[in-house]
C-alpha cells in the first residue's frame, strides 16, 4: 500500500454545531465542503479530519491528536469555552482529553519524549 493521505471520520448529529465546536478546536473553519453533508479541515500535508452528519451513528468515534504545546492549546480552547480534563501523564506524552458536543472523544498529547519501541 501506497498512503497519500489518511482522514480520520468522525460522525455529528448536528454539522453546524459540530463546525463551530470544531473550528475552535482548531482555530479555523474547514477547508473544503465536498458535499452539504460533509466537511473537511487539512490539519497536514498527510492528512486531516472528515466530519459528517449521520444521527444513527454519531457518537461513535474518537481522534489523537498531538500538539506541540499542549498548556498553550488548554489556554487557547478555554478561551474559546471547550474545556479539556486535566492533565493525563502517560510513557510517553502527557494526555488530555474532552468530548465533542457528540460524544466523540478527542485526545490532545504532547509530542513524545522518546521514540516509540518498535513493532
Amino acid at each position: 500500500m501506497k498512503l497519500e493521505k489518511l482522514y480520520s471520520s468522525l460522525l455529528a448529529a448536528d454539522l453546524a454545531a459540530a463546525e463551530r465546536w470544531y473550528t475552535t478546536l482548531f482555530g479555523r473553519g474547514p477547508d473544503y465542503r465536498p458535499m452539504p453533508t460533509l466537511l473537511q479541515w487539512e490539519l497536514s500535508d498527510r492528512g486531516g479530519l472528515m466530519l459528517a452528519s449521520s444521527e444513527e451513528i454519531a457518537s461513535q468515534g474518537s481522534i489523537f491528536l498531538y500538539v506541540a504545546d499542549l498548556a498553550a492549546e488548554r489556554s487557547r480552547l478555554e478561551k474559546g469555552r471547550i474545556l479539556i480534563g486535566g492533565d493525563i501523564p502517560g510513557d510517553y506524552s502527557t494526555l488530555a482529553q474532552v468530548r465533542d458536543p457528540d460524544g466523540n472523544l478527542i485526545t490532545l498529547a504532547s509530542p513524545p519524549s522518546a521514540p516509540f519501541p518498535p513493532a
